[in-house]
Order: C-alpha cells, then structure tokens, then sequence
C-alpha cells in the first residue's frame, strides 16, 4: 500500500490544487502579522516547511505551536491578528484541535488542512484546506504529506507570497517523472539492507525532507535515523560519522547549495557511505545519488523554491523497498496505528 499511494501522488496533487482559487478569496483581505502552525508527526514535518516557505515567500514570521502550553499548562495566549494552521491528516489529532480551538475562541483565525473533509478539525476551523490524496490506508504517509506541503504552497499563495501557481501547476508532471526512478530506487535500497542507524540531512526548504526521510526509516525499516540541518550536522553531531556511515542528503541547487556541498565534502573525507538526492551533476558526483530528471519550472533543472515535494518522492521510494529488503512490512510498523491521539 505504501508503495502504490506514493505512485498515486501526481493524480492527488493535482487534485489538490483546485484549493487555489477559494483559499485565495478566503485571505484576500485577511493578512495576519504572525502565523502559527500545529501539527505532530509527518503532518509536523509539512509545517516545518511551511514555516521555511512562508516566511521566505511573504515575510510574515511564522511559529510552530508547542500544544501542551495550552493543553497542559494552560496558558492565555493573546491570539489577536494571528493566523493558526492545524495540519493533520486525519483532523483527528487531540492535541492539534484543542490547540486549534482555544485560539479561535482566544482571536485567532483558524485554518485546518486535512485529509478528511468530515473530521473533527473541520468543525473547529474558521476554513479548511483539502489535502485531497483520497484515503490513504498504509500506516507510513506520503501522498498525505506531499499533498500538505501543496497546500502550504498554497497558502503562501493566498497571502501574495512570492511563488506562482502557474509553477506549482507543474508539480504534479514533475512527480511522475520521479517516480519513472523507482526501479533504480529499489536497486540502490536493497544495498542499504544491512544499515541499522543513519544520518538524514537537509537545508532550509528541504531540511523538512530531512526530517521526513529520517521518520520513515524509523518507522518503516526501524533505522535509528538522526536528523539535522547541514549547518546543526557541522556543530558537533558528525563526530559520530566514521567510515562507511549511512548519510542521507538533500542537495538542491540554489542558496542552500553552498552549505550542503560543504557537507558532502567533508562525508567524502570521512569515507562516509552517502546517498544524494539530486537534479545537479555537481552534487550527484559526491556520493551515490539519486539523480532527479530536470524538469519544470527550471529549464535546467528544479528551482530551489519548488524542489521540496519532488525530492521527497525518491526517498519515500527508498523506505518502502528499504522496509522490503529488510523482511518488513512498510503498512504494517509495530506498535503503530494510522490515527494517533496525544494530549
């Protein structure tokens, strides 16, 4: 199931953009001088990039909330001309939705981005983005979180941020040209069979994949996956890289180019065993590489600003046939269900 809900993920992302044009009259003349943003698990990891895209696009700052300092301590936030964002793919998350409405009954307004349009998120929410991905059966998410990252373009979007729709239109052809790599992907998995702890690295827009790759080698393939931005990775943490060491890297070019080569410099020193995902030459020429078709909308390549969603793909790919050349189930992880409820 895994493996086919990441195959569907061009036909659910560009469902998922016919929330444009609604969202964008939602904010048209609502734009709050601060964002927060609620979400656990994956759905956390798509907020993480949200507050990267954001905050790059439109200047407006952006936190991620903290849940338990209202649902735990108990604390009057001043909500007044913030912006809130659930994301969840359920709408289910205890947490998220008590968060969620203490701020709408505290000023805020509220938005939920969900993959389900009768959950509880939607009846808490002032407006609700569908992350329309369909129902997704497998305990391990992808197009979920791909379709939450859309919707943080979106977002973005609706509050005059400096991307295009025209460009993210693009996105879901861009996708299935990735997933053409998926025989590739399960070749170089299954000579990752052995590794038992890891290294997941990103920058900016795509240290959120870092942070997502590295959940699914946890749950799906029970790899101790490490996650760090390439300038955390460099301030203590690669003391723990020896010889033959699984490092898995984002390396997009653009302005987070310069810090991630000098990490893979340094890993190539090391001796390090290091997979790139990449659309450049210059990149994939430090490690074994995951090298991504050039497509739209750089003639030459990805532009940095709309890299994240297709880079994911390939590793989603390398979890899943991971998890298979590993004698495990990616649907199935142990000790998990597909609705989790935290306080």
């Amino acid at each position: 199931m895994m493996i086919e809900e990441t195959r569907q993920q061009p036909d659910a992302l560009a469902r998922t953009l016919e929330e444009a044009n609604p969202l964008c009259r939602f904010l048209a003349s609502r734009r709050p001088r601060f964002i927060v943003l609620a979400a656990r698990g994956t759905s956390d990891n798509a907020a993480q990039f949200g507050r990267y895209l954001i905050e790059i696009t439109t200047g407006i700052p952006v936190s991620l909330a903290a849940p338990s300092v209202v649902t735990l301590y108990h604390s009057e936030i001043d909500f007044r001309d913030v912006l809130v964002v659930g994301v969840s793919q359920s709408g289910e998350s205890t947490d998220t939705n008590a968060f969620l409405d203490d701020a709408r009954h505290r000023g805020a307004l509220t938005i939920g981005l969900t993959n389900e349009p009768s959950s509880a998120i939607t009846r808490i929410c002032d407006y609700v983005i569908l992350a329309r991905a369909g129902r997704e059966k497998s305990v391990a998410a992808t197009k979920t979180y791909t379709c939450q990252m859309l919707g943080m373009y979106l977002l973005a979007c609706a509050l005059n941020g400096r991307c295009g729709l025209d460009a993210l239109a693009r996105i879901p052809d861009c996708v299935a040209e990735v997933l053409t790599l998926e025989s590739e992907v399960a070749a170089l998995a299954s000579n990752f069979a052995k590794i038992t702890r890891a290294l997941c690295v990103g920058r900016g827009l795509n240290f959120s994949n870092a942070l997502e790759f590295g959940l699914k080698l946890m749950e799906t393939c029970y790899v101790v996956a490490e996650r760090f931005s390439a300038a955390d990775l460099m301030h203590g943490p690669i003391a723990m890289v020896e010889q033959e060491f699984p490092v898995f890297a984002f390396a997009p070019p653009g302005v987070t180019w310069p810090s991630i080569s000098d990490v893979l410099s340094r890993l190539r020193e090391l001796k390090a065993r290091v997979l790139v995902v990449t659309d450049t030459r210059e990149a994939a020429q430090l490690g074994h590489s995951l090298f991504l078709p050039a497509s739209p909308p750089g003639p030459a390549g990805l532009e940095d600003l709309y890299t994240p969603i297709p880079y994911i793909v390939p590793a989603q790919l390398f979890a899943a046939h991971l998890a298979a050349a590993k004698g495990l189930d990616p649907d199935q992880p142990r000790t998990l269900q597909k609705v989790t409820r935290t306080l």
